[in-house]
């Protein structure tokens, strides 16, 4: 501890240029500060500022000293803000941007409430580019890889994409056997709010063959109506897996041309960088990463495989 006061006493002389100022800062006389200067010079075995009685000037062995001080002095204060905020339970205001997925995130979001009573979510929905910093957000989820330095991210899961229609359309439209196939079909699609742009469905073409204008049957810029859609039997949909899973697995809706696609991407919870971030952050980030994609593949395996029909046996001869 004795060495610790050592590195504070030379911060404030060093700041100050003053045994007086460093020690009305510190609560103790000038002579006690003097007196700690000699006795760090002495263990260090180099002097650290030039005394005249009109000023005291950092030494090139000072300043160098000075540089390594501070550092040493602001990882024991950010030791000691962690350890204080550790003991603290998570409270405030927390203000989250969100995709339009309500369907992966609420479950989660509503977990959070029942857990973090004292923490008040301000939930902002939108596919809209936020700038997390200068818009204020304690956090947001977003897809595809992060590339703004100002913010850490941590990694929920991947999701891939798929076609879905209900049986009852099928039936009646057909089963596209092709990606060709889909001229005849209605499609439901989305718009990106950004661009206005509908979004394209990422279906293998071969070599030299040009994009597929689909027919377009109803746009939206929502997850949960193009599956409402779709389980009306009104057309085929291009929606992420995690929004139709159950549906699957129950038969409400089949899959179709999955042989044509290979798509996937990425969610991501960032938030703005800090080597501490506040207790009601963390809480969040720990929660969305743990429970976001918990459903695992082998469960969504086990549950289709429990809706589908047991095979008939023959009846003997």
């Amino acid at each position: 501890m004795d060495s610790l006061n050592g590195f504070m006493v030379f911060v404030q002389v060093a700041e100050t240029r003053s045994f007086v100022a460093a020690g009305r800062a510190l609560g103790v006389s000038a002579s006690a500060i003097g007196k700690s200067i000699a006795r760090l010079e002495e263990r260090l075995g180099v002097r650290l500022f030039h005394r005249s009685t009109r000023s005291i000037t950092l030494t090139a062995e000072g300043a160098l000293f000075l540089e390594r001080s501070r550092r040493v002095l602001a990882e024991i204060e950010a030791a000691e803000l962690e350890l204080s905020q550790a003991t603290k339970a998570p409270r405030g205001r927390l203000r989250v941007s969100l995709p339009l997925v309500s369907s992966l995130l609420l479950p989660v979001l509503a977990d959070f409430m029942r857990e973090y009573p004292e923490i008040e979510l301000d939930l902002d929905f939108t596919d809209r580019m936020v700038d997390v910093i200068e818009e204020g957000f304690d956090a947001v989820v977003r897809t595809g890889e992060p590339t703004d330095s100002r913010l850490s991210a941590r990694k929920l899961g991947s999701f891939h994409g798929m076609l879905v229609a209900s049986p009852d359309y099928l039936a009646r439209r057909g089963t596209p056997k092709l990606p060709a196939d889909l001229q005849n079909h209605a499609c439901l699609h989305y718009r990106f709010p950004n661009s206005g742009k509908l979004e394209a469905w990422p279906l293998r073409r071969a070599s030299g063959e040009p994009e597929w204008q689909l027919p377009t049957s109803m746009i939206c810029n929502n997850i949960e109506t193009r599956v409402c859609f779709a389980l009306q039997g009104l057309g085929i949909a291009f929606v992420p897996d995690f929004a139709v899973r159950e549906l699957v697995a129950n038969g409400q809706l089949r899959r179709v041309l999955d042989n044509y696609l290979d798509w996937a991407n990425t969610f991501y919870v960032l938030w703005p960088a800090s080597k501490h971030p506040s207790p009601k952050v963390r809480a969040f980030v720990d929660c969305l990463c743990a429970r976001v994609f918990s459903l695992s593949s082998s469960e969504i395996t086990s549950a289709t495989k429990r809706q589908r029909p047991a095979p008939r046996r023959r009846r003997a001869a």
